[in-house]
Parts: structure tokens; C-alpha cells; sequence
């Protein structure tokens, strides 16, 4: 799947959601903290400062504020370039101020990684290392240049220099380590959450389809009385107008076109109710649905079903939900990519279990990805040997993550492994060496109450909406 085809918000793209009402109440409130510090460090503590540059960064925020306010309306988004140049603009002002009130001996100075943590949580990797960066130049600057705290009295307020280097040294590792921390516990948000959204809108369409099938195969049932009616009457009109040729022709041309309608309605209606609309079927034949749109990529897909210890001879009805289909033809479709010449999928049930192993004869999964797999990571092909290999494959590697959501959903539990060491050598085609994936479910998830097979499903309901 495709980031256009999901419709998927990218990474420049989330950078543009933050509003800018949202950055201008933040930046009143660190406004009235540095006008409190300021006052409270003049006023109660006695402290000489350079009010006059301190009031003027200060007051440089407030124009901007007020500029930002009655020059953009309310509903401004701001672009990934606007934001990076706020928060620049907010560390920049920051680091004067602390400039003018003593530097690293200033116990505000930690202040400094706020700007540089909100760029990892909303802007991008290269906005957040330019801040990082700067951050990291301007700490480094007011170890050695910055203007002293002074008492009323004139003594110079500072701390030990082995404090000072050691303050030094825990804020660069602090701007290194929570900017990292952030993003990667933001993308990893964010990736889920598009994994989420990509699983329900699968989910959505297969629904779609679901209802579309009804709707065709009710049309079909409800249309054929009439239909054959109309056929039935203009046969006998058709007899009885021998000698007006003209009308006759006309009553064959009216039961010509019945005929033609009952053709068209009898094939859209076997399209919905095989595929679609049946709420129940043979494992078999679910997965042979899953699997058909696969069916002609040029790898064969052999389907084997049988008991288990225990089961019945008879293949079990299971629920035909759009979860366990989508669910199983994107495993089947991994298959299909990653195989050389053939898929395996196996059913297997007993009394208490259903059970559907999907096996290829390709390389299977990687040692390192295996116990990662499931979850939403975006796979990027590095070789072009990959793109030979697989040269119609386009994925985001959200197919097994979907997979798996949708059949967890339906109550399954998934494994996965490898038939054979992945790094070995290539063995003849037609032997299954490559990736195993095995869904199991408690039979009482999937298999209808044996009582409610006979119930009738009663007339069909109007569409509303």
C-alpha cells in the first residue's frame, strides 16, 4: 500500500497541524515567567540586571505576539518553516536573556531544552538538529561569555567553574538525549497511529464491498419474478400475434431483453452472494477467496485443508467478516511477494481449534525482523536486487501490521518463523523453506452456533442513509 493510496499524513505534512493561537499562549506564558524572574530577582533579591536589554527581549516577544494576534486570523495553521522559525526565534530570545543574567550560573538555564524538545515532538529531523545545534553553540558561548548576576552590594553571584563544566556538559547531553527520546517515542506514535488508520480504512472498504455485494444480490433476487413475468407474458403475446407481424416483433424484442436482464442479474447476483454476501462458508472457500485476487501473479498458490486430531471429516462453516478475508489475502499477498515459485496455505481444525498455516518457498523472514513483525515500521528497499525481486511491490510494510489487527480482531492469534535459515543456500523451488505464518482460532470465534445454521434470514430490509 501506498502513503497516497491511504490517504497517510507525512512527516512535513503533521508539522503543519500545530495552530498559531497554540504557539502564542505558550509564548504568553513564558513571557509573564520571565517578567516574574526578572522582577522577583530585582525587587525582592536585590540583584543589579540590565533591565533595560532584559525589558527589551522581553518586550520583543510581546510585539510579536501582538502582531502574530491581529495580523493572522484565528484558525492559522502554521507551515513546518513558520514553526521552525518561531521556535528559533523563542531559543534565541531565551539565550539573551540568559546572557544578561549569568549564564550557566543562572539556575534557568536548563530552560534551554524546551524549544529543541518541542521541535522533536512536531517539526522535522533536519528543523530539529539545525535547533539542536544552535542550542548547543549558544550553551557553549555563555560558558565563556555572559554578563554576571551582581548583589546590591556588588559581589558577583557564581557558581564552582567544576559546576559550571558540569552544567555545561549535562545539558549537551540532555538536548542529545531528550531530542531522541522525543522523536522516537513520537514517531513511534504517530507510526501507529497511521498503522490504525490504514487498518480501518481497510476494514472500511472491505465493508463497502460487503454492503455492495448485498445490495447486488438482494436486486437480483427481488428483480427476477418480475422479470420472468414479463418474459411469461410477452411469449404468450408473441403467439397470439401471428398476423400482426410488426407487434409480434416488438413482444420478441420485450422477452429478448428480459432474458438479457435475468442473464446480467443472475451474474452480478452469483458475484454477490459467492463472494460477498453468504455471512457464512467452508474454510476453503474463504480462503480460496482470500486468495484469488493473487491467483495470477505468476507464483502458484496450492490450498490443502484437513482434521485434526479429534476434528470432524467435514470441513467446518466459519464467518465469512470482511477481517478474516482482508486479513488473510494480505498475508497471502506477503506470501506471494517474498515466494519464487509457490504458496502453501493449510487448514486444519479439530474440536476446539481452526488453524490456517500460509508457507512460500522464498528466503522467509530475516533473524533480526522477526520479533518486530506485526508491528507498523516502514519497510524501505536498500538494493536494487530487492527491486528485481519483487518489481510490482510498492508496500509501506503496513500489510503484515494490518493482517494482523484484523485477525487479531476476529479473535485469531498469530505466529510467525522460518522454515529453514534464511541466510543458507538456496534449495530447489517447490519446497516450502521460506516464511511460516500460522493463525489459529478458538473454534467458538469462528464457527456459527450450530443451532442458528438453519434460521432463515427473513425478507429483505430497505436501505437507509
Amino acid at each position: 500500500m501506498s502513503t497516497t493510496e491511504l490517504g497517510l499524513i507525512g512527516e512535513e505534512q503533521r508539522s503543519n497541524w500545530i495552530r498559531l493561537r497554540t504557539m502564542i499562549l505558550l509564548r504568553w506564558v513564558a513571557i509573564l515567567g520571565q517578567l516574574a524572574a526578572i522582577t522577583i530577582a530585582q525587587r525582592l533579591y536585590n540583584l543589579q540586571l540590565e533591565l533595560g536589554l532584559a525589558y527589551l527581549a522581553v518586550g520583543t516577544s510581546v510585539v510579536g505576539n501582538l502582531v502574530a494576534i491581529f495580523v493572522f486570523p484565528e484558525s492559522k495553521r502554521l507551515s513546518e518553516t513558520e514553526n521552525f522559525l518561531m521556535v528559533m526565534f523563542d531559543l534565541l530570545q531565551l539565550c539573551f536573556l540568559l546572557y544578561l543574567t549569568g549564564g550557566l550560573h543562572n539556575p534557568f538555564s536548563l530552560l534551554v531544552l524546551g524549544p529543541v524538545t518541542i521541535s522533536a515532538t512536531v517539526l522535522s529531523l533536519r528543523s530539529t538538529i539545525t535547533l539542536m545545534l544552535t542550542a548547543m553553540v549558544l550553551v557553549t558561548g555563555m560558558v565563556f561569555w555572559h554578563l554576571p548576576l551582581r548583589t546590591e552590594e556588588g559581589f558577583i553571584l557564581r557558581i564552582p567553574d567544576v559546576f559550571v563544566y558540569g552544567q555545561w556538559v549535562a545539558i549537551m547531553i540532555a538536548l542529545v538525549f531528550l531530542s531522541a527520546y522525543t522523536r522516537r517515542i513520537t514517531r513511534e506514535m504517530n507510526s501507529m497511529s497511521d498503522a490504525l488508520t490504514a487498518t480501518q480504512m481497510a476494514l472500511a472498504r472491505a465493508q463497502k464491498l460487503n454492503d455492495l455485494g448485498g445490495v447486488v444480490a438482494a436486486a437480483a433476487h427481488e428483480l427476477g419474478t418480475p422479470l420472468a413475468t414479463i418474459k411469461l407474458t410477452s411469449s404468450e403475446l408473441a403467439e397470439e400475434l401471428d398476423d400482426f407481424p410488426d407487434l409480434k416483433e416488438d413482444a420478441l424484442l420485450i422477452r429478448s431483453q428480459a432474458d438479457r436482464c435475468r442473464d446480467i442479474l443472475r451474474g452480478m447476483g452469483r458475484a454477490g452472494k459467492d463472494d460477498l454476501h453468504m455471512r457464512q462458508a467452508p474454510i476453503v472457500e474463504v480462503i480460496r477467496e482470500a486468495a484469488e485476487p493473487h491467483q495470477d501473479r505468476g507464483k502458484e498458490i496450492l490450498i490443502e485443508d484437513g482434521p485434526g486430531p479429534g476434528g470432524e471429516y467435514n470441513p467446518p462453516q466459519i464467518l465469512r467478516r470482511p477481517e478474516i478475508i482482508h486479513g488473510l489475502r494480505n498475508l497471502v499477498q506477503n506470501a506471494v511477494d517474498f515466494a519464487r515459485t509457490t504458496v502453501w496455505v493449510e487448514a486444519m481444525w479439530t474440536d476446539d481449534l481452526i488453524s490456517i498455516r500460509i508457507l512460500d518457498d522464498g528466503r522467509g523472514f530475516p533473524p533480526q525482523v522477526i520479533g518486530r513483525i506485526g508491528d507498523p515500521f516502514m519497510r524501505r528497499r536498500r538494493s536494487d536486487a530487492d527491486r528485481r525481486a519483487r518489481p510490482e511491490y510498492e508496500g509501506m510494510g503496513l500489510g503484515l501490521f494490518i493482517a494482523k489487527t484484523l485477525l487479531e480482531r476476529s479473535g485469531a492469534e498469530l505466529s510467525f518463523a522460518n522454515a529453514s535459515d534464511p541466510y543458507a543456500p538456496m534449495t530447489e523451488t517447490g519446497q516450502p523453506t521460506g516464511a511460516i505464518v500460522e493463525v489459529i482460532w478458538p473454534r467458538a470465534k469462528i464457527v456459527p452456533d450450530p443451532a442458528s445454521r438453519g434460521t432463515p434470514l427473513g425478507e429483505n430490509q430497505l436501505i437507509s442513509g
